[in-house]
């Protein structure tokens, strides 16, 4: 049963959350509750958890070693040996095959989309995550293919407003993750991610405000013309300022972790989709 466990973990199923943002052009566009609408995103979602997973082995493969000198890192699977490397490499590229052959079922665009966030990811793992700025566009890259593929999976076209929305918050909370990493990890940041170093005192809070803000006034520009959305506002600025004061107190920049285990931001994110599915659906 532990072994189970370790393999399951290394799968890391508690990120799969964030292949829920293939639901989001149905879901603010209104056509979720159509007739079989939900269920035709089964397979788009299981396809980008199984190829997110492959890229998570990947990426704890080659990262083996400098987990080792993170507090939290180094008890993962296969630092802590509780999976063989060569059970991992099998695992993972299952994962690949598997979310790969339910794409090619889908649609051609929703493959490339797949191939594409795949190739990026890999890029990352071998070699992009060590460059500063660039790290934080890969992983905002991630979510935006993701909201393309769920376009393309649900036949929705994607609003300017929030395709700029999607990539501004991805940028912030990759922003909020790396201070929070730099913080937690002090003279050792290095030892575990190159990039650290590179970002002089003050750059990442910068930018992590930065970005808040500009997310702040692309959804409203996104919600402004929907009267009902107008009211989320507030719970967007509450979020982004708890996000930011969780960071900026040493809780961690995680953003899947901080919505679980962050109560005021959970209750947000669940008041957030409450108020968007009374707002879009109220007339349905």
């Amino acid at each position: 049963m532990l072994k189970i466990t370790a393999y399951l973990k290394l799968l890391r199923p508690a990120q799969w959350l964030k292949n829920l943002m293939l639901y989001f052009p149905p879901f603010l566009g209104g056509t979720i509750l159509q007739h079989g609408m939900a269920t035709r995103g089964v397979l788009p979602f299981v396809s980008f958890c199984l190829a997110s997973s492959s890229t998570y082995v990947l990426n704890d493969l080659l990262d083996r070693h400098r987990d080792l000198h993170h507090p939290r890192k180094k008890g993962r699977p296969i630092p802590s040996g509780a999976v063989p490397v060569w059970a991992a490499a099998l695992l993972g590229a299952l994962s690949l095959a598997a979310g790969v052959y339910l794409a090619v079922g889908i649609s051609t665009l929703f493959l490339l989309l797949l191939l594409a966030y795949l190739a990026v990811s890999a890029c990352y793992s071998l070699k992009l995550k060590e460059l500063p700025v660039v790290d934080l566009f890969c992983i905002a890259s991630g979510f935006l293919l993701r909201l393309e593929a769920g376009g393309e999976a649900f036949g929705i076209e994607i609003s300017h407003w929030l395709f700029l929305s999607v990539f501004l918050l991805a940028l912030f909370l990759a922003t909020g993750k790396r201070l929070g990493e730099k913080q937690s990890l002090g003279e050792q940041a290095g030892e575990h991610r190159k990039s650290l170093l590179s970002y002089p005192d003050g750059f990442l809070p910068g930018a992590m405000y930065m970005t808040g803000g500009a997310v702040l006034v692309t959804y409203t520009q996104y919600v402004i013309l929907r009267h009902a959305l107008v009211y989320t506002v507030p719970l967007c600025c509450f979020g982004l300022l708890r996000f930011i004061l969780r960071v900026q107190s040493g809780e961690g920049g995680d953003p899947t972790e901080s919505l679980l285990k962050d109560l005021p931001l959970f209750i947000v994110g669940v008041l957030w989709a409450a108020m968007i599915g009374w707002g879009v659906y109220a007339g349905y």
